[in-house]
């Protein structure tokens, strides 16, 4: 079976799940200036068939710089953020609207073998962002360097609705006709903040955020964020990604995901797999550790079935698992059962059976196996067991390295060891609760 169509499969749930779903995109300056640019518009144009109700914020900051040096103008910043006198403002209007126009112009391609093709999108941009003067800080004039004041949240749901990509500037306006220039990610932040977003979706360098061993983070909380500024530095363009997503969430909007706008695909990988290939910033969880329930058999007989068949875990019917589903805690994420275990009390003793622990062999580098153990454990305690048995034939050490000790057949209760099969031959460990 050619790998597109199991993708294809894979992806079903998230095109229904992402269907009439608003999501603001914010593309810097440098990525409209990457080479991957193209597919990023090949990308975007494929949500928008999807149904995907599409606001797009663009940056230009490389192309301002540019024409700063051409004219000899020297850039001046305060505290991160651009200065923009008149002369430097005619130079943001020059590049705002060079890329403005280059942008709705990829936008409308429609070229026979093109990815475009047939697609016939109407791009819509205009006044619909109201700016203030950021005024005098610290004794320091912005002169015309502005924040959003307010997104016309009405006027762009009537261009989303009718199905329009609707293109937002770092540019605004004032009530009195003044121009001032924004940060793209204060502009993307408002919008999805204004709109009620489902998802703001901020493009950089990397493919999200990177730990200090230089690993991918993920998934964040909100209120982990602050860490990782620190960490990172005021002047570290992927601190302001993981700032604006962050400000984003605690404003409402559901998700917030950084991805590279270097990595061709990387906007459909991070939107249409379980894993995604950036960082997402959310209130929820994104993965969730709960008690199972009927709904979960399904799930359950897909994790453990494989199990089965190898001979690790002992067969469990689906009637079984209907009649015992209270005795399992499950790990849970997008929607998937990932990892399981049940706890089963002993009767006439206070015993119990840590059973069933499996995880999907694509999440097994997580402690997945370490968070049900305590789960399981907890529970057995809450019941006022003492004990924690466990019979298995292919894990032994994983058990032994997290403090079980080796036990035998005649330490089991009687109720438990009467069931004891030979032929099977697992090894007994015990647990002092």
């Amino acid at each position: 079976m050619p790998e597109y169509v199991n993708w294809l499969r894979h992806a079903s749930p998230y095109i229904n799940a992402h269907r009439d779903c608003t999501f603001v995109v914010m593309l810097p300056g440098d990525g409209v200036e990457h080479p991957n640019f193209g597919n990023i518009v090949h990308d975007l144009v494929l949500l928008h068939s999807l149904g995907v109700r599409l606001v797009l914020v663009h940056g230009s900051r490389p192309q301002i710089e540019a024409r700063l040096e051409a004219r000899g103008l020297t850039p001046a910043y305060h505290e991160g953020l651009r200065i923009t006198d008149a002369a430097t403002l005619e130079c943001v209007i020059d590049a705002v609207g060079h890329l403005r126009i280059a942008i709705e112009a990829r936008l409308s391609m429609d070229m026979a073998s093109s990815p475009m093709q047939g697609s016939r999108l109407r791009v819509a941009s205009g006044n619909l962002v109201t700016a203030r003067p950021i005024g005098v800080l610290e004794g320091v004039d912005y002169h015309h360097t502005g924040e959003v004041r307010r997104v016309d949240r009405k006027g762009i749901n009537r261009l989303l609705d009718e199905r329009s990509i609707v293109l937002l500037s770092p540019l605004g306006y004032s009530p009195t006709g003044e121009i001032f220039n924004l940060a793209c990610e204060d502009v993307a932040t408002r919008a999805a903040i204004d709109l009620g977003a489902d998802k703001l979706l901020l493009f950089g360098a990397d493919m999200g955020l990177i730990d200090e061993n230089g690993r991918l983070v993920r998934e964040l909380r909100p209120q982990q964020v602050p860490a990782h500024l620190q960490r990172l530095g005021a002047s570290n363009y992927q601190a302001e990604l993981l700032d604006a997503a962050a400000e984003a969430c605690r404003g409402g909007v559901g998700r917030s995901h950084i991805v590279s706008y270097a990595e061709d695909g990387a906007l459909l990988t991070e939107l249409f797999t379980r894993d995604g290939g950036g960082t997402l910033v959310a209130q929820e969880q994104f993965e969730q550790v709960r008690e199972a329930a009927i709904e979960d058999v399904g799930g359950l007989l897909d994790l453990i079935s494989p199990l089965e068949e190898q001979g690790i875990l002992v067969r469990r019917s689906r009637e079984v698992l209907e009649r015992e589903i209270e005795q399992f805690s499950v790990v849970e994420r997008e929607g998937m059962i990932i990892a399981c275990a049940a706890l089963y009390q002993i009767a006439d003793s206070d015993a119990g059976e840590l059973a069933c622990l499996a995880v999907n062999p694509e999440y097994r580098h997580g402690a997945r196996g370490d968070v049900l153990l305590e789960r399981i454990q907890t529970r057995a305690r809450a019941q006022g067991l003492k004990t924690l048995f466990v019979l298995t034939t292919r894990t032994a050490h994983w058990f032994r390295e997290r403090g079980f000790v080796p036990s035998s057949v005649d330490r089991l209760p009687s109720a438990r060891a009467s069931l004891y099969n030979y032929q099977r031959n697992s090894k007994i460990f015990e647990k002092a609760l």
